[in-house]
């Protein structure tokens, strides 16, 4: 019995916008990785999903559950899973280069900044707004993703049990 054949249109990804060249891939993740300090998964999501839709919500949250299971820092795969299934190996390097280019530079400034103004009230009452903001994002990020997963009512227990665990129990 001959192999089954898997049509082209089959592999091809089902976005619903033009696959991007490695320098859009490095371009869009260059704004998201300027775009938040330490926690860009929101940003990223928009940006591929929602402006450049360059993945539907259903595969981002495919591959962002595959990027989990990775190690390294889950966006950074995100961007190398993304750039591969687009454009290769260019397109993993162009994505990753653009995500952690420019935090690098800025990170580089800011450590120089704090080093010689850290110890001021204003800047450590600035730093606590910023954890404030960063952990709405991921809270807000987290709800947008659940509204698209089918058979929400299947994980809602687990969700409840991890928000215990970690809210409640300090685990």
């Amino acid at each position: 019995m001959p192999a089954p054949q898997i049509s082209e249109s089959a592999t091809r990804p089902t976005t619903t916008a033009a696959a991007p060249t490695p320098a859009d891939l490095f371009r869009g993740f260059a704004k998201v990785g300027l775009s938040g300090f330490g926690g860009v998964l929101p940003w990223a999501r928009r940006m591929l999903v929602d402006t450049e839709r360059w993945l539907t919500a259903e595969e981002f949250n495919v591959l962002l559950g595959l990027c989990q299971f990775l190690p390294g820092p889950n966006v950074v795969n995100l961007a190398v899973a993304v750039g591969v299934r687009c454009c290769g190996w260019r397109g993993a390097v162009s994505g990753a280069l653009g995500l952690m280019l420019g935090p690098f530079l800025i990170a580089l400034v800011l450590g120089l900044l704090y080093a010689r103004y850290g110890e001021l009230p204003a800047v450590q009452s600035m730093l606590h707004g910023i954890t404030l903001v960063g952990a709405g994002l991921i809270i807000a990020t987290g709800i947008r993703m659940g509204l698209n997963v089918k058979q929400r009512v299947l994980y809602l227990p687990f969700a409840g049990a991890a928000f215990v665990a970690l809210v409640l129990l300090h685990w």
